[in-house]
Order: structure tokens, then sequence, then C-alpha cells
């Protein structure tokens, strides 16, 4: 599957669907529950509104009750712990050439 702007690749989606599987355990099926997450991912990538959710992702009331009972549930916390837990740190590198400071930030006043 070719993932569109803010949506889950296929490699994030295995990282996470097994949390949004446990996660049902009574009531009726989701629909398509990896549609439901990338309405989420949507909303909170692009900062719109819950009304402007793409219709692709379905209706944006029902979108919105499943992020509102997913986050009473704390599920995006656990997510986000067990990610954390699994970090790959090998391509990251702080160089402080980056960094940008007020141009005072680095000498000393002349008047001193």
């Amino acid at each position: 599957m070719v993932s569109k702007r803010y949506e889950l690749t296929d490699e994030q989606w295995n990282k996470i669907k097994q949390y949004f599987e446990a996660s049902k355990k009574n009531g009726r099926p989701y629909k398509n529950v990896r549609n439901t997450v990338n309405g989420i991912v949507w909303i909170l990538r692009s900062g719109a509104p819950w009304r402007d959710l793409p219709a692709r992702y379905g209706d944006w009331n029902a979108v919105y009750k499943c992020f509102s009972k997913w986050q009473e549930q704390g599920l995006f916390e656990k997510i986000f712990e067990n990610l954390a837990l699994d970090y790959d740190l090998q391509d990251v590198c702080l160089d402080s050439t980056i960094v940008k400071a007020h141009k005072d930030a680095g000498s000393k006043k002349k008047n001193q």
C-alpha cells in the first residue's frame, strides 16, 4: 500500500496495529481500524478541525469518537512508551552549527 501525505506507512502500521486490535474487546467491530488511525494522524499532523477530515477516512464524528475513547484508555501513551523502548539512534547526529543564538551570546561586551 502506498501511503498518502500524513498517513502511516506499512512499516509504521505494523509496529502499532496490535494495540488497536487489543483495545476492541466488545461492541461492534471496526470497519477499518487503519483508516481510522490514519484519519486521526491526518488531523493531528495537519492541525485542521475535526469537521474538515477528508471523507476517505470516514465520518469525522466517528473518527473523533474513536480518538477520544483511545485517549481515555491511555492507548496512545502505551504506544509511545513501547515505541520509545525500541529507539534507534544510529542515524542521529547533533551538530552545534545548527543551533541559533543571539549575536551577543558568545562574546563579551566591548564596554566592560
